[in-house]
C-alpha cells in the first residue's frame, strides 16, 4: 500500500502542467493555442519568455526530483525510488490535469537522475547546454543528450567513470525514459531534417535552421 500511495503522488507531481498553468495565470495565454501546442519547457519559453521558461523547467524538473526522494525521506524501501520517479514522468507526458496532453519528458526525466545520481545528471546538463549553445535547438540538444546518455549507460560502469557499477534496474529505466525523449521529438525530427526547428535566441545555430515564422 505504501508504494501505491508514493507510485500515485508521484504521477500526480508529474501531472502538474507548470507551463500551461503559468500561461494561463501569469499571462493569461493558454500556450496549447501557440507554437507547438506542447506544454513543456521549449514552447513556454517560446511563447512566453525567458522568464517563464525557466521556471517551467525549474518546476518539471523538481517534480521528477521530488519524486524519487519523496519515498527516500520517508523511509519507504519496498521499490526503488527510481521506479517511482518514472511515474512522475509517465505523468508528466501523460498528465491527468491536462487532458493526457503533456510535456515531452526532458525535464522531469533530468529531475528523477538529479534525486537520484545527481552527478550522472550534473554531466548529462552539462553536455545539455554544450549542444544547446552549438546548435540553438532544445530539441536537437535533448535527442542528443538522450542518445549520449544510452551509450554512457553501458560505457562508464565499463571504466567505473561516474557510474560505478552495472545497475540493471537503473539501465531499464534510464533507457526507457531516454527513448521516451527520443520518440516524443519524432516531429522535431523531421523539422531539423528540413532545417525548419525553432530556435532559442542564444548560441551558434551551427546546422542553419530557418524556422517558419
Amino acid at each position: 500500500m505504501e508504494t501505491i500511495i508514493f507510485i500515485v503522488i508521484a504521477y500526480l507531481l508529474g501531472s502538474i502542467p507548470s507551463g500551461l498553468w503559468i500561461g494561463k495565470i501569469f499571462y493569461h495565454k493558454n500556450i496549447r493555442d501557440y507554437g507547438s501546442g506542447n506544454t513543456g519547457t521549449t514552447n513556454t519559453f517560446r511563447v512566453l519568455g525567458k522568464t517563464a521558461g525557466t521556471i517551467t523547467f525549474l518546476m518539471d524538473m523538481l517534480k521528477g526530483t521530488l519524486a524519487v526522494l519523496l519515498p527516500v525521506w520517508f523511509g519507504a524501501t519496498a521499490i526503488s525510488p527510481l521506479v517511482i520517479g518514472f511515474f512522475a514522468v509517465l505523468g508528466h507526458t501523460l498528465p491527468i490535469f491536462a487532458g493526457f496532453k503533456g510535456g515531452k519528458a526532458v525535464a522531469t526525466s533530468a529531475g528523477v537522475l538529479l534525486g537520484f545520481t545527481p552527478l550522472y545528471c550534473l554531466f548529462l546538463l552539462a553536455v545539455f547546454f554544450t549542444i544547446l549553445f552549438l546548435t540553438s535547438m532544445i530539441s536537437f540538444s535533448s535527442i542528443a543528450v538522450s542518445v549520449i546518455g544510452l551509450i554512457t549507460l553501458f560505457t562508464f560502469p565499463a571504466f567505473h567513470f561516474i557510474l560505478p557499477s552495472y545497475d540493471w534496474l537503473f539501465t531499464l529505466i534510464v533507457s526507457c525514459l531516454a527513448l521516451i525523449i527520443i520518440i516524443r521529438h519524432k516531429d522535431n525530427m523531421v523539422r531539423i531534417k528540413n532545417k525548419e526547428e525553432n530556435l532559442v535566441p542564444f548560441g551558434l545555430d551551427l546546422t542553419h535552421q530557418h524556422p517558419k515564422k
